[in-house]
């Protein structure tokens, strides 16, 4: 099975059914012994109808006993024998799955770090969600097609043919009656696809929605906006479970059919073989084994009905997964190197000019406007900004991102420890606790990472964990406040010492105590750098060199915060209503 370092390979992109092949080809010898488990465990199924019309028809109608204990070892021994092919073919294709799981799981997770910044405007937050949890999953059933699929086909065979040795018009029975059970379920299965295919799309979209909703609440309650939004939630959710009341119906009509038609099957051999019995054309023995046989047949018949079922399935999330797979990341078309000397920034699209080693702050009527302002000069999203006298987009990626950081206030935070959370790559963090049952206040902290956390207000954070940094954190730092995140975030954006730090909204989720002493200590820790705040926080503005005002996405007002507050009633306005709900 593949391993958690272990190179996916490169998946193939060109469709949904290249995908599924490629996850065979990347396993062959698993999928082969699949197969083989597969297709002689069916085999040997067969055989147990022969060996019993063996047993009656030589030992126990003439009362051979030596013939009867013969036969009835050799059954005993091939259903033993069948039994440990049966858990072999299990674990075999168990691991078969699981194998497809963890690596189209590698390759997406791949796909979205390679997509990087350019990954949310090409997909929604819900279809890569969509994606994880569902598709990916159904990706890897559908491979049972490799083992019990192929087991299915050539035991149909196999027991056609050994009923061809006791009856040619029961033999032709059968070999007709399978691909009228699948003319009767084929068209259903197409009915499958396009039902499964508008479900995980709708599917994908309210998930982005739910995500939206989350992210959005605070402002939704504001603007009095939450049950409006709540509604047309309702409305798409109800939707949803209409498709996947028709995707339900078509599965149920499918699995009915699956399970009820080979039954319908045995039901008219057998009559057909008890007649040529009765008729003297075969003996009882065979009678029984064509009872068998057919009987055997329901398990071959109900397979290949539900490999048909998952691989419908697994069609529409491959090509979902291929898709994604297929989206390229923004081009570095860049070339320059980055200005030598400190330099503006400027976007012409809103007007926003940010003085080198200022500190400047970004106050928006909608804060959509400043964050896309910070998105263009980060080279977020492609725009005209220049720095000095260079757009953006022609200076080369690295050298951009080692001068340029973006802290976002809601940026991921990965499980581990404290110290990984805030350093990954960050050596020497803790010098003396390097024990678990330190306590934190042992902790002696190197001083470039003391620094961040002093800044960012964050000590009090470390000192109140059991073991300071090295306290294991939940995904996203769950076992921490909002407030407590946003300065674990603001310490690791400080700690890369960038010559230009672009912060969105670093102090909305902290009381007015800590958000002033965050507006202190990061004006003097970012003296003589270039550092934008986006806020409408009177107690982070009142520190700040510069304030430019954003109406409608244009500089409509810039100044000191003071100078604004008299020049400027519409910024009055609304950094006054900041202040009342801060007082509140």
């Amino acid at each position: 099975m593949i391993d958690a370092y272990e190179d996916p390979g490169t998946p193939d992109r060109r469709g949904g059914g290249r995908y599924l092949w490629w996850l065979v080809t990347r396993q062959p010898g698993r999928c082969a012994a699949g197969a083989v488990f597969g297709s002689v465990w069916m085999v040997l199924l067969a055989a147990t109808p022969y060996l019993m019309s063996r047993a009656i028809d030589d030992g126990l109608e003439p009362g051979d006993m030596r013939a009867l204990v013969l036969w009835s070892g050799a059954l005993f021994a091939v259903g033993a024998f069948n039994a440990w092919l049966s858990v072999m073919r299990h674990r075999t294709m168990t691991r078969v799955r699981m194998d497809a799981n963890f690596r189209t799981v590698k390759v997406v997770v791949g796909q979205a770090v390679r997509l990087g910044a350019s990954l949310r405007r090409q997909a929604s937050a819900g279809e890569v969600v969509t994606i994880g949890v569902g598709d990916v999953q159904t990706v890897s059933q559908s491979l049972t097609v490799v083992g019990p699929g192929v087991g299915a086909v050539l035991g149909y065979l196999v027991t056609a043919l050994l009923l061809m040795s006791v009856s040619g018009l029961v033999a032709a029975v059968v070999l007709l009656g399978l691909p009228v059970i699948l003319l009767l379920v084929g068209p259903l299965l197409g009915r499958l696809r396009g039902s499964e295919a508008e479900y995980r799309e709708r599917q994908g979209v309210l998930t982005a929605r739910i995500g939206d909703l989350a992210g959005g609440l605070r402002v939704l309650a504001g603007l009095g906006g939450k049950q409006l939004v709540a509604d047309a939630f309702q409305q798409d959710s109800r939707r949803l479970r209409e498709q996947g009341y028709r995707v339900g119906r078509v599965t149920s009509w499918v699995q009915a059919l699956g399970t009820g038609l080979p039954t319908l099957f045995l039901a008219v051999v057998t009559w057909l073989a008890a007649r040529l019995t009765a008729q003297g054309d075969i003996t009882v023995g065979q009678l029984v084994s064509v009872y068998g046989y057919v009987a055997v047949l329901v398990w071959p018949v109900a397979f290949l009905v539900e490999c048909g079922y998952q691989l419908s399935r697994g069609l529409v999330c491959a090509r979902r997964v291929v898709r994604f797979l297929r989206l390229d990341p923004m081009p570095d078309t860049g070339t320059l190197d980055a200005p030598s000397e400190p330099s503006a920034l400027y976007d012409p699209e809103s007007g926003v000019r940010v003085l080198p080693g200022r500190l400047t702050a970004l106050v928006a009527e909608h804060p959509a406007d400043a964050t896309a302002v910070v998105d263009r000069l980060g080279r977020y999203t492609p725009s005209n900004a220049t720095w000095g006298d260079i757009r953006l987009d022609e200076i080369a990626l690295n050298q951009l991102r080692s001068h340029i950081v973006v802290a976002d206030h809601e940026a991921d935070l990965f499980a581990g420890t404290l110290q990984e959370m805030i350093a990954p790559s960050f050596r020497g963090a803790a010098n003396c606790a390097t024990s678990h049952n330190a306590p934190a206040h042992a902790t002696q902290l190197n001083p470039a990472l003391q620094k961040a956390l002093h800044t960012a207000a964050a000590e009090d954070i470390v000192q109140a964990l059991p073991h300071g940094l090295n306290t294991q954190m939940d995904a996203q730092a769950r076992n921490l406040s909002g407030g407590q995140r946003q300065r674990i975030r603001l310490a690791r954006a400080l700690l890369t010492d960038p010559d230009i730090l672009l912060t969105i909204e670093p102090t909305s989720a902290l009381d007015a105590h800590t958000e002033a002493t965050v507006a202190a200590r990061l004006r003097d820790a970012r003296q003589g750098r270039t550092t934008v705040v986006t806020t409408t926080s009177p107690l982070v503005l009142d520190r700040t060199d510069t304030v430019l005002y954003l109406k409608d996405g244009k500089v409509e007002a810039s100044g000191t915060h003071h100078e604004l507050l008299d020049t400027a009633p519409a910024y009055r306005a609304l950094v006054a209503r900041e202040t009342e709900e801060v007082a509140g």
